[in-house]
């Protein structure tokens, strides 16, 4: 460090160190401002974190981001640009955390209404198709003998046309008759309850 060869870093301003940390980029320059101001930095991130761990977390980051910060910006009073600084950032996290804690409060809104409203919707489901299948076997009972006993045989036992016909005693065309306007009387049956 050529500015601070002769003298003790602790004796020059902050504005002289600013000035040697621009040239040399020397981190014992942010150190020598860490000495200096830490607690006043740690005394504002408390004021508005209110939390201990996460003041002197804040205070780390503060002064980590200061390496950078010293270089890029023209400071003519380094006490109040920091305390700038510090209030930001407090603020930042601070929105963060509200962020943060909206998209946790939304999550477990959505999760608990989803969760009601999927059981619902399933209790609601089986009611309908509950109701659907008392509504399919009253139109099955008012259907003719032939048809609704071709229709249970091939739909509900998964009989083929021959099995039907043998079991029936039917022929092959009449089982297709009488599947075809069982199919069509229940449609009917079923659409006119509605």
């Amino acid at each position: 460090m050529l500015f601070f060869k002769s003298k003790n870093i602790s004796n020059y301003s902050d504005n002289e160190l600013i000035t040697d940390y621009k040239k040399n980029g020397d981190k014992q320059v942010v150190g020598e401002l860490f000495g200096r101001y830490s607690h006043l930095v740690f005394g504002v991130c408390m004021k508005y974190l209110k939390d201990e761990e996460e003041s002197k977390d804040a205070v780390l980051e503060i002064f980590e981001q200061l390496m950078d910060d010293l270089k890029r910006f023209q400071i003519s009073n380094f006490k109040s640009w920091l305390h700038s600084v510090c209030r930001n950032h407090c603020l930042m996290k601070i929105r963060e955390e509200q962020v943060q804690l909206k998209k946790i409060n939304e999550y477990q809104y959505v999760t608990e209404y989803e969760g009601v409203v999927e059981y619902s919707f399933q209790k609601h489901e089986k009611q309908i198709q509950e109701t659907q299948l008392t509504d399919l076997e009253k139109a099955m009972m008012e259907l003719k003998d032939e048809q609704r006993i071709c229709i249970e045989l091939f739909f509900l036992k998964e009989k083929c046309y021959e099995d039907v016909a043998k079991i029936t005693g039917y022929t092959m065309s009449q089982v297709k008759s009488h599947i075809q306007n069982g199919k069509r009387n229940l449609s009917i049956k079923l659409t006119s309850n509605k």
